[in-house]
């Protein structure tokens, strides 16, 4: 089998997407030839671009040329850029549906007192603020030491730590979203049971985080009434051997797929994210959405300028018209700090052949399949409902997945197409990679690899299916890649809002 050199994504588009290097001379779907050498993932001119024209790729502006681009030319930052503008919305294709059989199918995971459904059963140590991070370390330690040996139906004890919590106003978006986030940790259906510690004068009052606000059986206790950091850990000891003695007995038993939330995530992006590994892990959600479950699409500053793709599948026009809100909040927040959104594309993505926002954009909301948008969220509120959602988060991975988590997602699936590590407790992250010769390189970090949709040997649908049978598996406690290396413990990272005092 002959592999395409490059890619086009659309009859409408004027850029292809090399389908690995191409060398000057090579021939492209119009007959002209390649101009220079282009990197894999990098696009090239396929018609004629007049300087000030759009240049268009999965049948959507990305930018306009600033000079005059001829067949065969790489198209990059160095003759494109960023322009706001979207050409009309193209008709998402067919959604992938579920068997009958998916919709009669379980998974094993662990049903909770308020009735929602666990992944893992991990015990937290929550810490109020910045002051108490180290003993939320030194007690996890001490507890997976002492403890877990014990109550092998304990997935870990682990800790939850974060630079917020005091230097900051009590009142105020800052201090909403971090209570928000907290909250949605403490009583995340991944935790077994929470032991919340402060340092007992911050501002971040634990009696913030009350037995109404949070759920019932969770402990809290301040290090300055406890006698000081080692007497706190001993303290603690005996709090979470109450708590092991409660879950760590725990079986999995059978629960509807339709209680599966998944948080979907892309980061390290490249020129093959919205072709092969995002499409991929739409197809899963348009399946997941099928039999009732809840996809969370988020990064709000990644589908900037790709968001009326997403306000045409609404379900009703107020969702619509909240989503158009937050992309007016970001524009008039980044411009009060003297940036523009079309920053976000890190030197890596740009790298990998990703050149404007536009571009990133219309490829990240690609994991939202082809679904309808039934709800947007603000960060870290707890989603609800079935099938696409929405939550307004930054681009930055850590703390978009962190509100996802907080909102409830109970698995993270996160596409990388330069490699991004990372993993997040108490929700295990899948990886997948955009293209083959990632997966190769970070075999031990990437749990997919959709690169075989560029080369032809897999279709985007057959790789949605696989993404989703993993869910279901990983869900079932299968263990991903970077929870076998350990990753979780410092990846948790609330938006950071207002002023440091």
């Amino acid at each position: 089998m002959q592999v395409a050199r490059s890619i086009l994504l659309s009859p409408a588009d004027n850029v292809a997407v090399a389908n690995g290097r191409l060398e000057a001379g090579a021939p492209l779907h119009n007959g002209a030839s390649v101009a220079e050498p282009i990197e894999p993932g990098h696009k090239v001119a396929v018609r004629p671009i007049a300087a000030g024209e759009p240049v268009v790729k999965y049948a959507q502006a990305i930018g306009r040329a600033t000079r005059d681009i001829k067949p065969g030319e790489h198209v990059h930052s160095h003759n494109l850029a960023f322009k706001a503008g979207r050409l009309p919305v193209v008709p998402p294709g067919a959604a992938l549906r579920a068997t009958e059989a998916d919709k009669a199918r379980s998974f094993m995971g662990f049903r909770r007192a308020d009735g929602r459904a666990g992944t893992r059963n991990f015990v937290g140590i929550i810490a109020s603020v910045n002051c108490s991070a180290t003993v939320c370390h030194a007690i996890a330690s001490e507890a997976n030491r002492r403890l877990l040996p014990q109550f092998p139906g304990i997935d870990g004890f682990v800790p939850i730590v974060h630079g917020q919590g005091c230097g900051m106003s009590a009142t105020g978006d800052g201090m909403m979203v971090l209570h928000r986030t907290l909250a949605g940790y403490a009583r995340h259906p991944n935790f077994g049971g929470v032991l919340m510690v402060g340092l007992g004068c911050e501002v971040n009052q634990l009696t913030l985080y009350g037995q109404k606000g949070v759920a019932a059986g969770k402990r809290h206790f301040n290090i300055q009434d406890s006698g000081g950091s080692r007497r706190s850990v001993e303290r603690a000891m005996g709090v979470l051997e109450e708590i092991a003695e409660e879950v760590g007995h725990l079986k999995r038993e059978p629960i509807p797929l339709s209680e599966i939330v998944v948080g979907l995530q892309c980061g390290g992006s490249d020129g093959m994210s919205g072709i092969t590994a995002n499409p991929a892990l739409g197809a899963a959600v348009d399946i997941l959405a099928d039999v009732g479950g809840i996809g969370i699409l988020s990064e709000t500053t990644e589908i900037y300028g790709a968001e009326h793709l997403l306000a045409s599948r609404a379900a009703t026009p107020e969702i619509a018209d909240k989503l158009y809100g937050l992309i007016r909040w970001w524009e008039e927040h980044v411009a009060k700090h003297g940036a523009s959104i079309d920053n976000n594309p890190s030197p890596g993505n740009k790298r990998g052949g990703l050149t404007t926002i536009l571009e990133k954009s219309l490829g990240a909301v690609a994991k939202g399949g082809s679904t309808t948008l039934n709800g947007v969220f603000n960060y870290a509120e707890r989603v609800s409902g079935r099938g696409l959602v929405f939550m307004d988060t930054p681009g930055y991975d850590p703390v978009s997945a962190t509100g996802q988590v907080a909102g409830g997602a109970n698995v993270i699936v996160f596409t990388t197409g330069r490699g991004s590590c990372f993993g997040s407790h108490p929700t295990p992250s899948i990886k997948v990679a955009t293209n083959s010769a990632l997966y190769h390189a970070m075999e031990e970090d990437m749990d997919l690899d959709c690169g075989v949709i560029a080369s032809g040997e897999k279709t985007v649908a057959e790789m949605g299916r696989e993404i989703f049978e993993l869910i279901v598996a990983t869900a079932s406690g299968r263990k991903t890649k970077s929870e076998l290396f350990g990753y979780g413990d410092n990846e948790f990272v609330p938006w950071h809002l207002g002023a440091t005092l």
